[in-house]
């Protein structure tokens, strides 16, 4: 049963809630900063451009006048900025009762970060898992907080390899790649809840479906019948990748922010969730509690010595 942002948050109010939302100036972000403003919380835009963060936030008060949204620079491609964003939230905002991390890059050519990470893994997990690590004081402030993490039924393509996760010593596989930086998704989910459930921080994956947004962009016409199952005359996808059923944002949306305000998820935590449910489709070894702690030593320690190499 699809559902909307809209139907998620009728009679929920949110007033005096604070939520970070990371790629918030389009798309899901955009979308679930718009309506959790509209319910009354504070929403704290994090993005990389200025005049895009701008925008969205005259975007929600054009809709919502009376809506309080702040706005923070992040690039998640960097860690010294990932660390300052951490510091300017951590400066501004006493707590933090929602953290979405939403933001995310797909099926992009081999680059990598300033750090020296997978471009795909870096963005998608790297430099979330130390954002949050960084505002971790502010959600433990909250006394009841969640950490809702964008993942996708693409994290079924492939999983992550813990001994070269930034693919070092393989080919490299874009297909592959995007498959691997959801499974982190995944597992980060699970270490996360299991560290900190206890404190009062809980945390979900979510699926939002697939959703036309700007994410596609470095998608060509070849890669979308390859992700639909299709094949192309003289390529295959790196696996069998779910079909796709395009989803309009407002539903894309609805997960991510039913995760963050959901009363049935009390309690509750490390679940994969998609269409506004739990869900028991997450491969078995995204939600293994030993892998999500090797991934959790595994970050923290590139996260402390990035590897060799540089942007490209």
């Amino acid at each position: 049963m699809a559902h909307t942002v809209d139907e998620v948050l009728s009679g929920v109010d949110l007033t005096g809630k604070i939520f970070v939302i990371t790629g918030a100036t389009s798309g899901l972000g955009l979308m679930a900063a718009r309506g959790v403003a509209s319910a009354g919380a504070t929403v704290v835009l994090a993005g990389r451009d200025a005049q895009r963060l701008r925008s969205a936030a005259e975007d929600i008060t054009s809709d919502t006048p009376t809506a309080a949204v702040e706005t923070v620079e992040l690039e998640l491609d960097g860690l010294a900025s990932v660390r300052s964003a951490a510091a300017e939230i951590s400066a501004r905002f006493p707590r933090i009762d929602v953290l979405i991390n939403n933001a995310g890059v797909m099926f992009t050519p081999f680059e990598r970060t300033n750090d020296g990470f997978e471009l795909q893994v870096g963005v998608n997990h790297f430099g979330h898992f130390e954002l949050t690590r960084g505002v971790m004081p502010l959600l433990l402030n909250a006394g009841s907080a969640r950490v809702v993490n964008l993942s996708s039924d693409g994290h079924r393509i492939f999983d992550i390899d813990l001994e070269d996760p930034n693919w070092e010593r393989r080919p490299y596989d874009k297909f592959k790649a995007y498959g691997a930086s959801k499974t982190a998704n995944v597992l980060f989910t699970v270490g996360l809840d299991t560290r900190y459930r206890d404190s009062g921080v809980r945390s979900f994956a979510v699926h939002p479906g697939t959703v036309a947004t700007s994410l596609s962009r470095h998608m060509s016409r070849d890669d979308m019948k390859a992700m639909m199952g299709l094949g192309t005359a003289d390529s295959e996808p790196a696996a069998e990748p779910p079909r796709l059923e395009i989803v309009p944002a407002e539903q894309g949306a609805a997960t991510s922010v039913w995760a963050a305000v959901s009363d049935e998820l009390t309690g509750l935590g490390g679940l994969y969730l998609t269409d506004c449910a739990i869900s028991e489709s997450a491969m078995p070894y995204a939600t293994d509690p030993l892998r999500a702690e090797r991934l959790w030593a595994v970050s923290e320690m590139l996260c402390r010595s990035p590897v060799s190499g540089s942007s490209t």
